[in-house]
């Protein structure tokens, strides 16, 4: 069981910068150790692969009191005499409740993973934790640019899929996509990687490259302390297995196009959309998954902008029936098939079966219309104008 330590919330979503995530939990995997954290500066950029500048600014970040809640989260006591022998300076992190909302994080995974990569693996370690579906917008949230003239601004979601891309790669995650809540990534953390990480060892001595080091003469150079015994509070829950409910036509099997392959993600469309494009199943084999994908995102923005599934489907089944030859049935589905009608088209077409409508604006009704007219066109009885005029 690897050595993991709790990495509080407001570490990994605050002002803090993504190497003081990388400096905290490996102070805090040394600090179990009775006598506290003694590595030195230039250890723990050598354990870190990260400069002795960054870990001192890091050190001086987490110890400062945080400007929203003036909570600072470590300490650290220096023991070198005046003249410049002695050992290296104690540090303890801050004691934190279990009620406290943190991650769970592999003291291992501080020393392989870069320290924007193990802000990400931190986020989603909480994510996966407490049952939450992130996307990659949520992800760049809590990323965000720390320096710059975008600093404080969120991460692009292309940033953010590198950082997952990397993750995966390395073996910390694997990625479910499409498989979870509307659509989601579905994320699950490893606490020890598919492979071996790299880490990095260093010989220097403690004091940091800007003066601002200890003068101590003796490191300590335990890296990990033993492993307490796990509780379950200390435990990442795993994923549940999610189950995507599927329409009435299972998902057809898209052969591969010509060319180049395609590399997005897998299809994991959603019933509604499935029982939209029931009619033209004996299409859908010939489509790439880029076409599916797009018709999909059409059917979609129609359907949330109020067009009735039924109607959308009696549409696409009406063209589709109407049409003698589909030369090309990729640009057929973009384009003819998905596309709404106009202002002036609203009767031009009726879907199979039998249809009522109305005189005035020809308007399609499955039920018979008083008068001829639909309730747009109808004009208001006298009685309704009397009591309108009396208002």
């Amino acid at each position: 069981m690897p050595q993991r330590v709790r990495v509080p919330l407001r570490i990994v979503v605050g002002y803090y910068s993504d190497a003081a995530v990388s400096v905290y939990t490996k102070v805090a995997a040394l600090e179990r150790r009775e006598t506290g954290c003694e590595a030195g500066v230039a250890y723990l950029a050598g354990l870190l692969g990260i400069s002795r500048s960054t870990v001192e600014r890091s050190l001086t970040q987490l110890m400062r009191p945080d400007p929203v809640d003036d909570v600072a989260e470590v300490t650290s006591y220096r023991r070198t005499l005046p003249g410049g022998t002695g050992t290296t300076a104690v540090r303890r992190v801050r004691a934190t409740s279990r009620a406290e909302r943190g991650a769970w994080v592999p003291s291992r995974a501080a020393e392989a993973l870069s320290p924007r990569q193990l802000r990400t693996y931190a986020a989603l370690a909480y994510a996966t934790a407490t049952s939450h579906h992130l996307t990659l917008t949520d992800l760049g949230r809590v990323l965000r640019h720390r320096s710059g003239q975008k600093a404080g601004q969120p991460l692009d979601p292309r940033s953010v899929r590198r950082i997952l891309r990397s993750l995966e790669d390395l073996g910390w995650i694997t990625v479910d996509r499409r498989a979870g809540y509307r659509g989601r990534h579905v994320y699950t953390v490893h606490e020890e990687p598919t492979q071996a990480p790299l880490t990095a060892d260093s010989d220097d001595g403690s004091g940091g490259d800007l003066d601002a080091g200890s003068l101590a003469s003796k490191e300590h150079h335990q890296t990990d302390s033993p492993d307490d015994p796990p509780s379950a509070a200390s435990v990442i829950r795993r994923r549940r297995e999610h189950v995507v409910a599927r329409g009435p036509m299972a998902n057809p099997v898209l052969a591969p196009p010509h060319g180049r392959p395609y590399a997005a993600a897998g299809l994991t469309l959603a019933p509604r959309i499935w029982r939209v494009l029931e009619p033209i199943k004996p299409l859908l084999p010939g489509l790439s998954p880029y076409v599916v994908r797009e018709a999909a995102r059409e059917i979609g923005r129609q359907l949330d902008a109020g067009t009735d599934e039924h109607l959308l489907r009696a549409r696409l089944e009406f063209r589709f029936a109407s049409t003698e030859t589909i030369r090309d049935p990729a640009r057929w589905l973009l384009g003819a098939a998905l596309r709404p009608p106009g202002p002036g088209s609203v009767g031009a077409w009726r879907p199979p079966g039998h249809w009522h409508e109305c005189e005035a604006c020809r308007a399609p009704s499955r039920t018979p219309l008083p008068d001829g007219v639909c309730r747009t066109c109808r004009p208001p009885d006298p009685l309704t104008l009397l009591r309108r005029w009396q208002r």
